[in-house]
């Protein structure tokens, strides 16, 4: 019998340890399953999570997503021709409103609106043309303050909308300037003036007309949401 040579057993023991090599194409069909795996994972997370950009809320088909209170924005930041105003949102007591108020300023509703109604030392009204109601209801009203009622609804710089319609073009903004024992008669409250009441006030005292409409056009620029201020 023919003896073998070391060197041949030795190519021969390493062609029996070498690992099988991994086709081209199996390496790219396991990619592929790791790729789609993660963008499902990713896909899953964004549509079921809701997340805060910028001072406005992402919406889906179906529009805004529920959210918990926590989640709600507590301010929103007016920035006026006068300049900013920061509201706290009642979003507690006025869950409803405050919901609204905050689709409207996705879709921007506010920016560019202007205060067609200032009377002063009662309330200020940024709207539509066709919202602004009976002058003469809010005045006559207006003037009865000795019956006021220990209400936080009836402080100055409270921030409502009028009762009644309050759809994308019925949503108008009140601010009062002082304390109005009737205001729940007349307005839904969904928040309060935590700062820029020197910006209220300057826009109190500027020049109107016998409508109680400002000579001058102010307006609002834009609309800020924010959880924290």
């Amino acid at each position: 019998m023919a003896r073998i040579k070391p060197q041949a057993l030795l190519q021969q023991s390493k062609k029996k340890k070498a690992p099988s090599k991994i086709s081209a194409t199996t390496f790219m069909f396991c990619g592929l399953i790791v790729v789609l795996a993660l963008f499902f994972l990713y896909s899953t997370y964004t549509h079921r999570s809701i997340r805060f950009v910028d001072g406005a809320y992402l919406q889906d088909d179906h529009g805004l997503m529920d959210l918990r209170k926590s989640d709600i924005p507590g301010y929103a930041i007016f920035t006026t021709s006068k300049g900013p105003i920061t509201v706290e949102l009642f979003k507690d007591s006025s869950p409803e409103i405050v919901d609204k108020f905050i689709e409207l300023c996705q879709k921007e509703h506010f920016k560019g609106m202007h205060f067609l109604r200032v009377i002063k030392h009662y309330v200020i009204q940024a709207g539509n043309t066709d919202n602004l109601g009976n002058t003469e209801d809010w005045t006559v009203k207006g003037k009865h303050h000795g019956q006021l009622h220990a209400s936080l609804k009836h402080e100055a710089f409270m921030v409502g909308t009028s009762k009644g319609k309050r759809d994308d073009k019925g949503f108008d903004l009140f601010i009062t300037t002082a304390p109005i024992p009737d205001l729940s008669e007349k307005l839904v409250v969904f928040g309060r003036v935590v700062k820029g009441e020197d910006v209220v006030q300057e826009i109190e005292e500027v020049d109107t007309d016998e409508h109680y409409q400002p000579k001058s056009q102010i307006g609002i620029i834009g609309v800020t949401l924010k959880q924290k201020v």
